[in-house]
């Protein structure tokens, strides 16, 4: 299993200009909290948001805050008001086109590019084109050297971690059966990344 590490402050550098020049902004943050603040700032008021199942936006209670904020509009709230054997397609349909979706990834390259992995696929759509803002919260532990180490450290740490968890919590297994590569972003200003220089997530 690959060493949680993080890098050095020359790599962190490196990875944010070449987010920047693949189109996406980058924003460095000391620690989860700051990160949260960030975040919460980006957020036009009155504004739907989607956040995903991520462990990052449970750590730095991102999620708990936008649930319970009367200045924002938390469509995982929405879903969760209905039955629970209409929420997937409700959940389908209520995502569809967030103005924020707000998350994580699984691995970025020093090159710039962003790893993620599904297993329902419910956040590819809103993150690669239907979601208006895409705000990740993103440890840079993640950070690896180039694509070929996002795959390992996609197969070798994150999926036996979420594995673990999910199993512990609700009896069940994960299977990365969806792939998200974000190259660059053609449309200025529409997905920012918040690097924080401290262990988050997996």
């Amino acid at each position: 299993m690959m060493k949680n590490i993080l890098p050095d402050d020359h790599v962190v550098e490196k990875t944010r200009k070449s987010l920047e020049a693949n189109g996406i902004k980058t924003v460095l943050a000391e620690n989860g909290q700051e990160a949260k603040k960030l975040a919460l700032e980006m957020i036009k008021k009155d504004s739907t948001v989607m956040t995903v199942s991520s462990v990052t936006l449970k750590q730095i209670g991102l999620e708990e805050e936008i649930e319970h904020s009367t200045d924002l509009i938390s469509l995982k709230k929405k879903v969760n008001a209905f039955a629970e054997n209409e929420r997937r397609d409700q959940a389908r349909r209520i995502n569809s086109a967030p103005d924020y979706v707000l998350g994580s990834v699984h691995a970025v390259t020093e090159e710039g590019q962003v790893l993620v992995a599904s297993n329902s696929g419910s956040q590819i759509s809103p993150y690669a084109f239907s979601a208006a803002h895409v705000v990740w919260i993103v440890g840079v532990q993640k950070i690896v050297k180039d694509m070929k180490q996002a795959m390992v450290r996609l197969q070798e740490y994150v999926i036996p971690l979420e594995d673990k968890r999910l199993f512990e919590s609700y009896g069940m297994h994960t299977v990365a059966r969806k792939l998200l590569i974000i190259n660059s972003e053609s449309k200025p200003d529409r997905i920012t990344m918040i690097l924080v220089k401290e262990n988050l997530g997996f």
